[in-house]
């Protein structure tokens, strides 16, 4: 047929083909193989050569065609034009783990492979980059947490992690120019449960204590029970940190596995990058002054087999403790006293519980924990800071009757 060329304006209800004078480029139909299209063109500035190219919309509806070429016309002139992308979701996954993930965490970037690869890509992986919106994310979270057949949904926390793995990718994608918004930003999260926080009472901390005495690993379960440390930060605990004149303990690395290497391990920062000291309790200090002895006559013992790394823990030869082989060991023996289900973590958790209850302000936990703020930990430990106000309202009664003569 032959190619007409009128002017279109944007005040045309129905725009005729042709070239456009204004600069929106052009507008035409095509008929390839027997189809009918409609294709228009216009022209933008490569940020990358500062040259002006050619760029198309196609579509079967004349009028939708032109929409878009006013849509882009108009991105161009106010500046938010954003170049459309062949790239998929997938692809720029794959690019944004491997280029944009510098001084993260060995762990952290396998966590964040392991979600990308298990449950973003398989669904959302060959969505085009740009065609991606909120209500697709949102599907997709909440297909994430529902029970399929004999397999369970994922619970809240996994979600949200996933979640916050995404956004940051996506996030990513708009500083470089992919994306004009974060669709993943309105989507809504299922409520996160926390887990109550479980900690030895009185009674099983005797019985624990009972059941380490004598144990080789007797002394790494008193200072973790008697110092909140992390099983990470405890193995990787190295004498120059420890000073035993003044009663203090430096934490500023743990012991963590390599990613993807089973039993190989190195030293970290910490979980929050910093460092902190605790001053420990005098017996606690006494307990690491004996140890000590201990394990300079067993090296000597050792002799040439002795290997120096200058771990706090270690084995018979001077080799650091794996974290796993503490755990296991720990497992059997509160299993030895009634409870089996206990984790090595609760040991932390039985500290932070008795320091508060034996009055340790907020901060002073907060900070000998290792937490970012007091307001974690408040949130962390607040059914226990609510006992503490209802046992000091119960005395301040009792007071008031003692007076008042009631």
């Amino acid at each position: 047929m032959p190619r007409t060329k009128k002017k279109i304006t944007a005040q045309n209800k129905k725009p005729e083909p042709g070239r456009n004078a204004n600069g929106m480029g052009s507008l035409r139909q095509k008929t390839v193989k027997g189809n009918i299209y409609w294709e228009g063109r216009y022209s933008v500035v490569d940020p990358v050569t500062g040259k002006s190219v050619q760029r198309s919309i196609s579509g079967k509806d004349q009028a939708e065609v032109y929409a878009k070429m006013i849509k882009a016309q108009t991105e161009i002139n106010e500046g938010t034009y954003i170049e459309p992308s062949k790239m998929t979701v997938g692809e720029w996954l794959d690019i944004w783990l491997k280029t944009y993930l510098n001084g993260v965490r060995p762990y952290t970037i396998l966590n964040y492979t392991q979600h990308v690869n298990n449950h973003i890509k398989p669904v959302l992986g060959k969505v085009k980059l740009d065609k991606l919106n909120t209500h697709m994310i949102q599907q997709f979270y909440n297909d994430l947490g529902t029970v399929h057949g004999d397999k369970p949904g994922l619970s809240p926390k996994t979600v949200k992690c996933i979640h916050g793995i995404f956004h940051k990718a996506l996030q990513q994608a708009i500083e470089i120019g992919y994306l004009r918004s974060n669709p993943t930003t309105a989507c809504k999260l299922p409520k996160v449960e926390r887990k109550e926080v479980k900690s030895l009472d009185n009674e099983a901390i005797q019985s624990f204590l009972k059941a380490i005495r004598g144990h080789r690993f007797e002394v790494i379960f008193l200072v973790t029970l008697c110092t909140g440390l992390r099983r990470g930060e405890v193995c990787g605990l190295t004498w120059d940190c420890v000073d035993l004149d003044r009663g203090t303990i430096f934490i500023n690395k743990q012991l963590q596995q390599v990613p993807g290497h089973s039993g190989e391990f190195r030293l970290t920062p910490t979980k929050n990058g910093k460092g902190r000291t605790i001053t420990a309790a005098a017996f606690v200090m006494d307990a690491l002054k004996r140890h000590k002895v201990r394990q300079t006559e067993t090296r000597l013992k050792a002799g040439p087999l002795c290997n120096e790394e200058g771990f706090v823990f270690t084995d018979e030869v001077g080799h650091r403790l794996s974290p796993n082989t503490v755990y296991h060991n720990y497992k059997r023996l509160a299993a030895s006293i009634g409870l089996p289900d206990a984790r090595l973590h609760d040991l932390r958790h039985s500290y932070a519980v008795a320091s508060l209850r034996a009055g340790d302000d907020i901060k002073t936990v907060q900070s000998n924990l290792g937490h970012h703020t007091a307001a974690f930990t408040l949130d962390v430990y607040g059914h226990v800071t609510e006992e503490m106000k209802r046992a000091s309202a119960d005395r301040m009664e009792r007071f008031i009757q003692s007076v008042s003569g009631a």
